[in-house]
Order: C-alpha cells, then sequence, then structure tokens
C-alpha cells in the first residue's frame, strides 16, 4: 500500500511539472509573438517616417528649385520669394523633427519584465506611427474653414497680420450649398476668400490648405470631419462642436490614427502656434494675444483639456517665460480626438520648445499614459503639470464639472491621484494651482542658467486696424449715415412703424389702412380715414382684363415669365394716360377752389393752355352710366367727412363739362383726388404745406399702384393656373398701310 501510495504521489508531481512546462511554453510562445508584433509595428513604423523624410526632401528641392530662379530684384517676385523661403524653412524643420523622431524609434528596444509581458502600452503603439511626430503648423499652414462664422475667421486673419504673415492663413471657406466669395479684412486691405459648396471641391482647389476647421453643430460635425480626413490634403481636423456622439468621436479618432492624422476636439477651442497659425477663437480677442506675446515664438509648449482655462494659461506662461511656442486645447469631451501624451510626445521632438506645461483635470485616465511616457524615458524636456479638480474631495457626492469628461470614476481618476503619479514619474507638480505659476517660472530660470533657452529679441507687432462699426460704438470716429429712415426702425425687439410697435397693431386690431397711415404719413389717422383708404384700394384693384396694365400683365405672364415680371409689366403702363391722374386731379381742383375760379373759368382755362381736365372724362361712363365706384365713394366721403369742399367743387366741374360732352363724367381719378384733399384738410391732423407737398410727392397715385398691383397679381395667377399658351395678336386686329 505504502509503495502505491508513493508511486501516485510521484506521477502526481510529475504531470504538474509538465503542466509547468507547458504553460511556461506557452507563455514564451506568447512572448515571442507579442516581441515579433512589436518588431512588425517598429520596422512599419520607421519605413513610414523614412518614406516621410524623403517626400519633405523632395519637396525641399522643388522649393528650392523654383526659389533659386526667381530674381530677387524683380520687385513683383519678393513676396512670393518670401512665401517660399519660409516654405522651405518648414520643410526642414518637419525633416530635423522627422529624423529626430526616426532616431528614438529606431533604438527603442522592446524590454520584457520577469514575465516576459511587452511593457509598451497601447498608447505607445500609436504615439509615433499613428500620429504626427513634429511640428503641425507653420507659418505657411493655411486651413479650410467649414460652416462659415465671420468673427472667428476675422480674429485668424488679425493674428496672420499680427504675425506678419505674407498670405492669409484661411484658404477658403466651405458653406454647404453656397458658392462665391466672403470678403473679410487682410490688415487694412479687403480681400475676397473663396466659398466652396462642397469639402471635396474646396481640398481640389487648395491643395496646400491641410488644415480643416469645422465649426459645424455637433449634428453634423461627425459626417463632415469625417470627409475632410477621407481627403488626402488633410492633415489635422479640428472639431469646435460640443455634444459630439462619442461612438462617432471614436471612429474619426481611429480612422484618423490609422491613417496618420490629427483630430484636435471634440469641444475644443482649437491650437495655436505662436507667431504663425491660430484656430478660429483660440487665443481670444487680439489685446489678449498681444498680452500674451503670442504674436511670436516662445520656448514652451502647452497642452490643456480647458480652452477657457488655456487663454488664462497663456498669460500666465507670457508673465514668467519668454512665452509659448504652441499650444493645444484637445476638448474636455470624454473621448478627445488627441490625448494630452500625444501632443507632449510631439512638443518632446520639436528642438525650439525646451520645457512643457500640462494642464489636466480629474475624470478619465488620459493623464495616466503621460506617467507611462514619462516613466519610459519617452520626454527628456522639462514637464510641469497640474491636474484641477482637486477641490472635488470636498463635495459628499460626485460632482460633474465643466467638461463631459470632467467626472471622477474612483480614486485613480481623482486630481490627487493623478497629481501623485504625475510626481512619481519626473513631472514637476505644484502644491496648488496657485503655486503652478511659481514652478512654471522655477523650471524655465533654470533652463536660461543652464543655457538651454537663448534670449528671444522682442518685436513691436504692427497695429490692427479696428472695425468701424467697433470704433463707432466706442466713440472713437463718427462716420456719416448713408441712408435716412424716418418710417420704420428694425433694431429693437420688433419691427416699429412710425414709432407703433408691431405688436401694438396687432392687438389693437389696426388694418392695411391704418398701416399705410403710418407707412405713408407718419401718423395715426382717424378711422374714416384709414377706412376710406381701404375702400380705394378695394375699388381700384382691378378694372378687367382688357385695360392697358391687365393686357400687358396677361400678355407677360403667358410668356413664361414670373410674377414679379409679370407685375411689373403691368405696373409700368401706369401713367398720365391710364390711373396717374389723381395726383393732377387733386392738385388741378386744388388750385382751382383755392382761387375761387369758377368751373367756367378753371374749364376753359385748361383748354386755352391745351391741357385736358385730370379726373373728368370717360372711354365707357356717361351721364346716364354713372361710375358706380365713384357713387360709393362719394357716398361714404358725404357721411363721414367733416367737410368734402373739394369733392363738391369736382360737382360742379363735372356739370359744367357734361354740358359740353356726355362722357365727360367724373371718373374714380377724380373722385379719389378730390376726396383726399377733403381728408387731409377736414382731418385738422395736416398742414397747407404738408397737403402741397403730399400732392407734389405722388403720394394718391400711390394708392392706385398699391391697389392695381392686387389685380395685376391675381391675372397673373389666372393665366398660369389656366396654362395658356404664348400670346399672339391676331392679323385681323391690325391696320398694315404703309
Amino acid at each position: 500500500m505504502a509503495n502505491a501510495e508513493k508511486t501516485s504521489s510521484g506521477s502526481d508531481i510529475d504531470e504538474k511539472k509538465r503542466k509547468r512546462k507547458l504553460s511556461n511554453r506557452e507563455s514564451a510562445r506568447r512572448s515571442r509573438l507579442k516581441k515579433q508584433k512589436m518588431m512588425e509595428d517598429t520596422i512599419h513604423e520607421i519605413s513610414t517616417l523614412e518614406r516621410r523624410i524623403k517626400e519633405y526632401s523632395e519637396r525641399c528641392k522643388v522649393a528650392r528649385r523654383r526659389l533659386d530662379s526667381l530674381e530677387s530684384e524683380n520687385a513683383g517676385l519678393r513676396s512670393v520669394k518670401t512665401w517660399l523661403s519660409s516654405y522651405v524653412r518648414d520643410l526642414e524643420n518637419m525633416m530635423a523633427t522627422t529624423s529626430l523622431t526616426l532616431t528614438q524609434s529606431g533604438g527603442d528596444e522592446q524590454e520584457a519584465n520577469a514575465d516576459g509581458d511587452c511593457r509598451r502600452r497601447p498608447w505607445q503603439q500609436y504615439a509615433l506611427s499613428k500620429m504626427a511626430t513634429g511640428q503641425l503648423f507653420s507659418r505657411t499652414t493655411q486651413a479650410l474653414f467649414y460652416n462659415y462664422k465671420q468673427l472667428p475667421v476675422q480674429r485668424m486673419l488679425d493674428f496672420d497680420f499680427l504675425c506678419g504673415r505674407e498670405t492669409p492663413s484661411v484658404a477658403g471657406i466651405i458653406n454647404p450649398g453656397s458658392e462665391g466669395f466672403q470678403k473679410l479684412f487682410f490688415g487694412q486691405e479687403e480681400i475676397a476668400i473663396p466659398v466652396h459648396a462642397a469639402i471635396e471641391a474646396a481640398c481640389a482647389a487648395h491643395p496646400t490648405a491641410d488644415v480643416f476647421i469645422n465649426f459645424a453643430s455637433f449634428r453634423s460635425a461627425a459626417a463632415s470631419s469625417m470627409a475632410a480626413l477621407k481627403q488626402p490634403t488633410i492633415k489635422v481636423v479640428a472639431i469646435i462642436a460640443e455634444g459630439v456622439p462619442e461612438s462617432d468621436t471614436k471612429q474619426l479618432i481611429a480612422y484618423a490614427r490609422a491613417n496618420n492624422k490629427v483630430v484636435i476636439g471634440p469641444a475644443t477651442v482649437g491650437g495655436i502656434q505662436a507667431g504663425a497659425f491660430k484656430i478660429g477663437d483660440t487665443a481670444g480677442t487680439i489685446d489678449n494675444i498681444i498680452q500674451c506675446k503670442l504674436y511670436r515664438p516662445g520656448s514652451v509648449g502647452f497642452v490643456s483639456k480647458s480652452g477657457g482655462m488655456s487663454n488664462e494659461m497663456y498669460n500666465t506662461v507670457a508673465r514668467v517665460t519668454d512665452g509659448i511656442y504652441e499650444g493645444i486645447a484637445i476638448g474636455g469631451d470624454v473621448f478627445p480626438g488627441s490625448t494630452l501624451s500625444d501632443h507632449i510626445l510631439r512638443f518632446n521632438n520639436i528642438p525650439q520648445i525646451k520645457m512643457m506645461v500640462v494642464l489636466g483635470e480629474l475624470g478619465g485616465r488620459d493623464e495616466y499614459s503621460l506617467v507611462e511616457a514619462l516613466k519610459q524615458g519617452k520626454v527628456n524636456k522639462p514637464v510641469v503639470a497640474w491636474v484641477s479638480g482637486t477641490c472635488a474631495r470636498l463635495f459628499k457626492s460626485e460632482v460633474q464639472f465643466g467638461h463631459a469628461g470632467a467626472k471622477s470614476g474612483g480614486e485613480m481618476e481623482s486630481a490627487q491621484a493623478k497629481n501623485q503619479a504625475l510626481m512619481d514619474a519626473g513631472a514637476i507638480v505644484p502644491t496648488s494651482f496657485e503655486a503652478l505659476e511659481s514652478a512654471i517660472k522655477e523650471t524655465f530660470d533654470k533652463l536660461v542658467e543652464e543655457g538651454k533657452v537663448s534670449p528671444i529679441k522682442e518685436v513691436t507687432p504692427p497695429q490692427i486696424p479696428e472695425d468701424l462699426s467697433s470704433a463707432i460704438k466706442s466713440g472713437k470716429v463718427r462716420a456719416p449715415t448713408h441712408i435716412i429712415s424716418t418710417i420704420s426702425d428694425d433694431r429693437g425687439e420688433e419691427p416699429c412703424y412710425a414709432g407703433v410697435p408691431m405688436s401694438s397693431i396687432i392687438e389693437q386690431g389696426l388694418g392695411v389702412g391704418d398701416v399705410i397711415s403710418l407707412l405713408w404719413f407718419k401718423r395715426s389717422l382717424p378711422r374714416y380715414c384709414t377706412k376710406f383708404i381701404e375702400i380705394c384700394i378695394m375699388l381700384c384693384a382691378d378694372h378687367g382684363p382688357c385695360v392697358s396694365g391687365a393686357h400687358n400683365t396677361i400678355v407677360t405672364a403667358r410668356a413664361g415669365k414670373d410674377l414679379v415680371s409679370s407685375l411689373v409689366s403691368g405696373l409700368l403702363t401706369i401713367g398720365p394716360r391710364f390711373g396717374g391722374a389723381i395726383d393732377d386731379a387733386a392738385r388741378y381742383f386744388k388750385d382751382a377752389c383755392d382761387r375761387n375760379l369758377t368751373p367756367y373759368e378753371f374749364v376753359e382755362g385748361m383748354k386755352k393752355k391745351g391741357i385736358r381736365v385730370p379726373g373728368i372724362g370717360h372711354r365707357i361712363k356717361s351721364r346716364d352710366n354713372r361710375d358706380k365706384r365713384v357713387e360709393l365713394l362719394q357716398k361714404f366721403a358725404r357721411s363721414n367727412f367733416p367737410s368734402v369742399k373739394y369733392m363738391e367743387y369736382a360737382v360742379t366741374v363735372e356739370s359744367y363739362t357734361l354740358s359740353k360732352a356726355n362722357n365727360l363724367v367724373m371718373n374714380v381719378d377724380g373722385a379719389i383726388g378730390s376726396l383726399f384733399l377733403d381728408l387731409l384738410a377736414g382731418s385738422g391732423m395736416f398742414t397747407k404745406q404738408e397737403i402741397d407737398e403730399i400732392v407734389q410727392i405722388g403720394y394718391l397715385n400711390g394708392l392706385f399702384v398699391l391697389a392695381r398691383s392686387i389685380g395685376l397679381i391675381g391675372h397673373t395667377f389666372d393665366q398660369k393656373r389656366l396654362k395658356q399658351p404664348l400670346y399672339r395678336h391676331p392679323w385681323e386686329d391690325v391696320l398694315y398701310t404703309k
């Protein structure tokens, strides 16, 4: 029994040893596969970087050949030569940073711990090979601006001018569905920036523009950003909108990293390279940019999640150092397109940047990728860091701060834990946000003492011309107006007609006649006056299809023309012979009545002058067939007007003319003209001078134009509805003669 037990025990031990060997072999196999995969990634990374250096080198050669071909004494080519020189410098700088990255990438041996586990984290797999490794912007960088907003575009152009750029940084604007040009200012010069209807068209028209600034709303930001990323010319996409769906953002990040492109945002203000290029509203107003010395490059690279705090930190950095070289706000969403560590690793490869400042916030674990980079020795420049949100522990429950990602999901995501981890990894972490400025100053001063930072020559930025509107508002200048308006005002919460708010007009139940009294006569006339105006409009709206105005409109409509063309063709016939005699009737009746002329003296005097009496005579109506419209107007006036002196005078003139011919009756022009004189004089609201001015200007003909427009529009619609063909006048209705 004892021997059997020993044999069984020995077998168990052998089985355990065998399983352990198999496990070790499997671990070794997995480790080899990981190392092989990492080696393949490194080879691919090196190949990509070598290809990029070759591409930059070829571009540099082409640019230099073109530069050498330009004659420096040719004044017309100086600006081109200056731009090419700057372009060559930028290419050389990109080659230098790419070569530096290649050296670091090629010399990076993959270490393994005792368990055979590869130390290279997923974030490291992308940091070099899947994202830009150096400078994103330069003095020649140009952008395409999606969903036009006047202020941020103008701020970009003002920054360009402040920095002394030769060319504007905004190459084109994309407004879906519209094309043309948008006028803006580049310094004192007014320029026209092309507007394109589609992203593809804009990229094709501006192949040198490699930055896409997306001001679309959160609803369409993802789709338009993806369309931009798929364009071969676009390298950087900045998404300003907040609230972009996280699933869409993840797709954008995956596509960008797989294609070596950079996404800044969503929920970002953008970024800036001092003295070279800025995105949209980054750094705020021109005054703030000048205060922060962003018109020329400094030595500090800055990255933050918050756009608002970025503006504050630019000021802080400028106070205690030589200023910002490049600043990026990655955005406050849970899944930013690029991370804090992505940009710190970029900054580490830019020779002009001597130190970095990081401003993180509680929530998420983005800062830990920076911790890993510091531990792995990927960053060899001083990093001053602070994670805000330490006050969160003072609250009894979990608090959501401003950004979507600013919410602690556990102890590791707290500001205290992140600050401690950054400090342990080698970053310079102050004791509080208030001490951050001192920490930045001490770090910079140390670099100066070590001779690592060269003094920067200060320059005086040019004066940005102030817009006329803001200068007028601040009382700095005064400018004459070009238009005077006394009848309406649309500057308040609602339009006003002659000082009467629109809501008041509706609430009081006023009609068209009241609106005409306000807009034409600048006062509220009595109800009988406005009612008379409305009656005139109704009675003169139309007079059948045979009168000249209606005929013209019908012919034009049947020719297939639009409403406005048809209406205008009819209105153009209004004049002394058709509908335009109201003013003349009022003018002559008033003059004769005021001078106490008898009907005989008035009519015979007009006859001697060779002038027909306006308002008298009709082609159809006669003594026995009076115009019903005239009778209705006279009846209303006798019942409602305080005085009908001018109308009665016109009636006596009609009696005299009827003694001469049966058709010399008062027509509607004469009735309206004489009664309007009674309206103006009897209301007591107009002076004699104002009445003369109203008649002289042509107010009364305006009534006929307004009224007849209703009928002409009706005739247009009638012909369109009936689908009438092109009108041709019949031969038998034409007298052909020599």
